[in-house]
């Protein structure tokens, strides 16, 4: 039984709110790339709901591709160890890549996946675009190149982020009040 009920959650950014950041930061990646081909990755599980409302808004050839990398164990807290649970990729050598991420929080699963495009490609370009940005959790010097809101250190549900794998379906963002106390 979840010791996280719906009711627990305090609206942080409505349905409306986030497509409309995202339609904004889709409209800056348009600027960038102008038509130059994108391989967009895609880190699962979180990130896939923005993932995909994002690159609906790109007028350039995208190349989605999908990654699973983990860092949150059974709280409200991140472990601080990332897990490459399945991390292939094409060869991505002399390519715009572009790395879509639900949130940064401590900042080193970013590191992590920078660092292994880094060590085993050339790419023309590498961006790293999150959702969310917790700056105060940061741990490592990463910052994304874009981003959609930063927010305070809140546990955050929904719109693809989870609770022991529950809630990424709710449309909008909600928070847990007082989840270090938890």
């Amino acid at each position: 039984m979840l010791d996280l009920k719906i009711s627990d959650l305090k609206p942080l950014f409505t349905e409306d709110e986030l497509q409309k950041r995202i339609k904004e930061i889709a409209d800056e990646l348009n600027d960038f790339y102008k038509d130059e081909e994108v391989y967009l990755i895609s880190v699962l599980k979180g990130s896939v709901f923005f993932a995909i409302d994002l690159s609906k808004h790109l007028t350039m050839p995208v190349c989605m591709e999908f990654i699973r990398l983990s860092s949150y164990g059974h709280g409200f807290k991140s472990t601080g160890k990332v897990n490459a649970v399945d991390i292939s990729l094409p060869d991505l050598n002399g390519k715009n890549v572009l790395i879509v991420e639900d949130i940064i929080d401590t900042g080193l699963t970013a590191k992590f996946l920078l660092d292994f495009i880094d060590l085993n490609f050339k790419t023309k370009s590498t961006k790293f675009c999150s959702l969310l940005d917790k700056k105060i959790s940061r741990q490592t010097d990463v910052d994304a190149d874009y981003h959609g809101f930063v927010i305070d250190n809140k546990f955050v549900v929904g719109y693809g982020l989870d609770y022991l794998g529950f809630y990424r379906n709710l449309p909008y963002i909600g928070y847990v009040e007082n989840a270090d106390k938890k």
